[in-house]
């Protein structure tokens, strides 16, 4: 199966490292980004219209704000029997759909920053004509970026939300702990490296089967001791309350952006 990947970005380039495909094309503007991502994987570099009239699958991979004219480029060079996968946020299936002609297979996705490293998270929601087996093909392409979840569609700007966003609150809530290291008195670099492994560790613990997170906090609070007090000042300044109204704010502007 052929692929050609709309964009070689970050988001990009994690998908060309881990699509299971026996031939994968990138089209990217930047021509020093194009030599970027030549040298390191080998791969083609072509114009849009070659690039998406030979492909089995074409990956759109751009900025929401370049999406309007990549899909009126892409209505001038699909053809039918093709499936488009969009990984830009904002913009729902039917709209992609109504801008291609005939009635394209399109499956909207979702991933999250840590596909680069193979243990991301994707969602994906298939639009009108998408089979099951387009379903699948997707599945099968994504797997070895990380987890690949089928979700409704009118649940992905909560996933965007969620985990498309969820990178940026660990890693806020990272740099808040260094901070608060150096603050009691450590040196920056050995509170960064504290709070790095920790922050793996932790995750790798919570990546187990049947892991609970409220198991794992009760695990280290011990009664009367130094992390339940820590905990209650991080709930008397409403933790809970703040990440669940900046995730229900980052849903709204995602509904907002796809309108």
């Amino acid at each position: 199966m052929s692929t050609t990947i709309v964009g070689g970005g970050n988001m990009g380039e994690a998908l060309l490292a881990g699509l299971a495909s026996t031939e994968v094309t990138v089209v990217e503007q930047s021509a020093d980004r194009a030599s970027y991502l030549r040298s390191r994987y080998d791969v083609e570099i072509a114009e849009l219209g070659p690039a998406v009239a030979k492909a089995d699958t074409v990956f759109a991979v751009v900025k929401p704000y370049h999406f309007a004219a990549l899909l009126d480029a892409l209505a001038e060079h699909a053809r039918p029997g093709q499936l488009i996968v969009s990984a830009v946020g904002g913009t729902p299936t039917d709209s992609i759909e109504a801008r291609l002609p005939g009635t394209p297979a399109v499956v909207r996705t979702m991933p999250n920053l840590p596909v680069s490293v193979g243990a991301g998270t994707v969602a994906i929601s298939g639009g009108r004509h998408a089979t099951p087996e387009d379903l699948d093909r997707v599945r099968t392409m994504l797997a070895p970026l990380g987890r690949v979840v089928e979700v409704a569609e009118s649940q992905l700007d909560a996933v965007t939300a969620l985990s498309g966003g969820g990178p940026a609150y660990f890693a806020l809530l990272a740099e808040a702990m260094i901070d608060a290291g150096v603050l009691a008195g450590l040196p920056r670099p050995l509170a960064e490296e504290l709070v790095l492994t920790t922050a793996a560790g932790t995750g790798r613990m919570l990546g187990e089967p049947h892991a609970d997170p409220a198991a794992l906090r009760a695990a280290v609070c011990s009664p009367g001791g130094t992390t339940i007090t820590a905990i209650q000042q991080l709930e008397g300044r409403a933790l809970r309350a703040a990440v669940m109204a900046a995730v229900v704010a980052a849903r709204d502007r995602s509904v907002e952006m796809g309108r």
